[in-house]
């Protein structure tokens, strides 16, 4: 039921196929395993197909190597009219320790769209219940917000292109 699911965790292992010619899971697949997680949430959520719109503050703190055992949780934490907030961290361990640490994390965003027409559609509407996703919650407000401050300055210098 839509507005009911609002956190997905994928667990699997690092794969020799993710990493980079530094034998480290490329910074690239990290942002897909994030993606994929992202829309499973924001479709759960909403009952709709969704697509992304953003990524903030992302950062990749520590490296995941090949074995890895990858962790992505994914938890709403803001809605809008038809946009969804998601704060993602991505935990890696070595399957022989207990040691688990983070290795990336930021908030993704994405809005529904109707099957018909694909624009912009309804989600329902997610409130914080107690402190923890209050500070969420002013997190993506604040990540929000500068994100619009970032798109109109890149919109700036963005290239006129001809024709």
């Amino acid at each position: 039921m839509p507005g009911e699911q609002r956190e997905v965790e994928f667990r699997f292992l690092a794969e020799p196929t993710d990493v980079n010619f530094g034998g480290k899971v490329h910074g690239g697949m990290v942002m897909k395993w994030i993606d994929q997680a992202g829309y499973a949430a924001a479709v759960g959520w909403s009952g709709k197909y969704a697509v992304t719109v953003a990524v903030g503050g992302i950062q990749f703190v520590a490296p995941i190597l090949i074995g890895d055992l990858v962790t992505v949780r994914c938890k709403l934490i803001q809605t809008g009219t038809s946009s969804m907030h998601f704060a993602v961290d991505v935990t890696a361990r070595d399957l022989k320790s207990t040691m688990q640490r983070v290795a990336t994390s930021c908030v993704i965003s994405f809005v529904a769209l109707d099957a018909p027409d694909g624009r912009p559609s309804p989600v329902p509407a997610w409130q914080p219940l107690n402190d923890e996703d209050r500070r969420l919650a002013d997190y993506a407000k604040r990540l929000i917000e500068l994100s619009k401050t970032m798109e109109a300055e890149v919109a700036r210098f963005r290239p006129v292109l001809p024709g």
